[in-house]
């Protein structure tokens, strides 16, 4: 069997299907009710990466640790990029990623002899927000978005944004530079990927933008929409007029595609090597079957009905391998 044909890859070996297999068999199979091996495990999943994608694994290891409570689950926060830095040199277990695996992380990876899986894993939409105090702005646009964000953007206040707002001075706050998450947003909003402005308060806590923004009457930032949903007694949401009008980000928007273009998929990579030993692809087994309720609970969108058949036949592919 091969594991391609029914999982996204992001370029990994092939060797690596024989490698899940393995692990797969090492752990016993598993229950079809809540993933996972039945039998007693121990040891560390040791996770690094997104920040965005942080609550959700925390949220994973928060359920397994349920059933695997020997298992010591750990969830860093150094970005997308900086999480790939470290598991592609081999000091990860795991890695948390809000976009897709670069050319340059994949050869640093390959350099190392690190193979590994590429696993969607829930839905995110970036989340545009403002004050509570701004109220003025309700939608903006995908140009007036650029306008402010783009490379030597030097508008600095609400009313070149758009005349009809008032006099108020702009100050930004969003995702650092080794966030998938500014990746994601200078991509889509920008055209490019990393070409950004650099005259605004960036950091890859997204706790940072919340308290930014939320303190600054002309604030704006842009993170996960879990975040905003996390904040929303202190943050306003707007609108993202993509072409078609403007829509807000919701489970709906994002799982129909119609909130573009800031709508996500948000993934998980473990490891070869780490998935030859029974908690970590158990742990894997268990985040991946338990998908739709670990998204839930920590406010991110579940999978649509297409992702969803796609990563129940990767862990069929699994069970199979493991009887």
């Amino acid at each position: 069997m091969n594991l391609s044909t029914t999982l996204r890859r992001a370029k990994a070996p092939l060797a690596l299907t024989a490698a899940v297999m393995l692990a797969a068999s090492a752990c016993g199979g598993g229950d079809a009710g809540s993933g996972g091996s039945g039998d007693e495990l121990s040891g560390t999943v040791k996770i690094d990466g997104s920040s965005t994608v942080a609550p959700l694994t925390s949220a994973a290891s928060e359920f397994y640790a349920e059933e695997q409570p020997k298992v010591r689950v750990t969830v860093a926060t150094s970005g997308t990029g900086g999480g790939f830095k470290k598991f592609c040199v081999g000091e990860t277990d795991i890695s948390n990623a809000s976009r897709p695996i670069k050319d340059e992380e994949i050869a640093t990876c390959k350099d190392n002899s690190i193979e590994y899986q590429q696993f969607s894993v829930a839905n995110d939409g970036l989340s545009v927000v403002v004050s509570k105090d701004n109220d003025w702005a309700e939608c903006l646009t995908v140009e007036q978005l650029k306008k402010i964000w783009e490379p030597g953007s030097k508008v600095n206040n609400w009313n070149q944004v758009d005349s009809k707002f008032p006099d108020e001075p702009l100050k930004l706050f969003g995702a650092g530079t080794d966030s998938g998450t500014f990746d994601y947003f200078t991509e889509a909003i920008n055209g490019e990927e990393g070409a950004s402005r650099t005259d605004y308060s960036g950091s890859e806590d997204d706790n940072v933008t919340v308290t930014g923004v939320s303190g600054t009457k002309g604030g704006m930032g842009y993170f996960g929409f879990s975040y905003y949903e996390e904040n929303a007694d202190k943050l306003k949401l707007l609108q993202v007029d993509g072409g078609d009008g403007c829509v807000t980000p919701s489970v709906e928007t994002v799982q129909d595609g119609s909130y573009k273009p800031l709508g996500r998929q948000l993934f998980i990579y473990p490891s070869a090597k780490a998935l030859q030993r029974p908690e970590v692809v158990d742990f894997v087994e268990y985040h991946v079957e338990n998908n739709k309720k670990i998204a839930e609970d920590s406010k991110f969108i579940p999978l649509n009905a297409e992702q969803e058949k796609e990563l129940e036949a990767a862990l069929a592919t699994l069970k199979e391998a493991a009887k």
